[in-house]
């Protein structure tokens, strides 16, 4: 009966299509010139109606691929996938851009646009219900991030956008730091003290100025103590009261206040 059923459905719906008792959906956008496209398009963003902005940029640039708008919506395309949470999309679109248009005079703010897609991508709701921070998460959107950065900094030295990029470099080199310690302090509490060991070494060779070092020198004495490796606590505690003569992790230890939901 179900397959009777279904068979009827499909019947009926192509008999209205065929007879014309369906509407036919209407493109509002028939005849619009490429001004008309990008115009409305702006608007669009402007309402924050970033699906309806990303749909005429679509358009304009199927119609018209050759010219200024097309390229500027291939630009504008990106920023609404961001603005529309749409990471993957946004991050493609900026790849694509710069392979398309290497020498555009806008191509440092591709860049940008790329380091900031990356620099921001959250962790949805339990991200924020958890208070969870950057230097808690899958690096690779963090490396990623540096990577946009640096090649706008090292192209475009000059360009508008190479000071806020270098803040936010020296923000993620941090951050990066800041991960390897978190890891080598949960080896640490599980034990693992070679494990601790090598990765607090990993976050002192490739990130020497950040402040995460502190703590990853206190890691490696704490670590090497515990191994009975007097010799190369002592090398390490030297190293750190030279450059941190006041840690305060000499007073407060590893310990930290975890979020109440982090049960590990």
């Amino acid at each position: 009966m179900r397959s009777l059923a279904v068979i009827a459905a499909i019947f009926f719906a192509t008999l209205f299509t065929g007879c014309g008792l369906l509407p036919e959906t209407k493109d509002e956008t028939v005849g619009w010139s490429a001004n008309k496209l990008y115009t409305e398009a702006k608007v669009a963003m402007d309402e924050r109606a970033y699906d309806k902005a990303i749909k005429y940029f679509e358009k304009l640039e199927s119609r018209y691929p050759y010219g200024r708008f097309a390229q500027q919506a291939q630009i504008d395309m990106a920023y609404a996938y961001w603005k529309d949470n749409e990471p993957a999309s946004a991050l493609a679109a900026t790849d694509r851009f710069i392979k398309l248009h290497p020498n555009h005079p806008n191509v440092d703010y591709v860049y940008y646009l790329r380091g900031l897609i990356s620099f921001n991508e959250d962790l949805g709701l339990l991200g924020n219900i958890s208070q969870q921070d950057m230097t808690e998460r899958d690096p690779k959107g963090a490396r990623e991030s540096f990577d946009a950065f640096r090649e706008l900094v090292t192209r475009f030295p000059e360009s508008k956008y190479t000071p806020d990029a270098i803040l936010r470099m020296k923000y993620l080199v941090n951050a990066l730091a800041s991960l390897e310690v978190h890891v080598a302090r949960y080896y640490m509490k599980r034990q693992a003290y070679v494990a601790a060991v090598n990765r607090a070494q990993f976050a002192l060779k490739n990130y020497p100025e950040a402040p995460a070092t502190e703590e990853a020198l206190f890691i490696m004495v704490k670590a090497y103590d515990l191994m009975g490796m007097n010799d190369l606590r002592d090398d390490s505690e030297r190293v750190m009261r030279k450059n941190n003569t006041e840690s305060i992790y000499y007073t407060r230890g590893l310990e930290r206040k975890e979020p109440w939901w982090k049960l590990w």
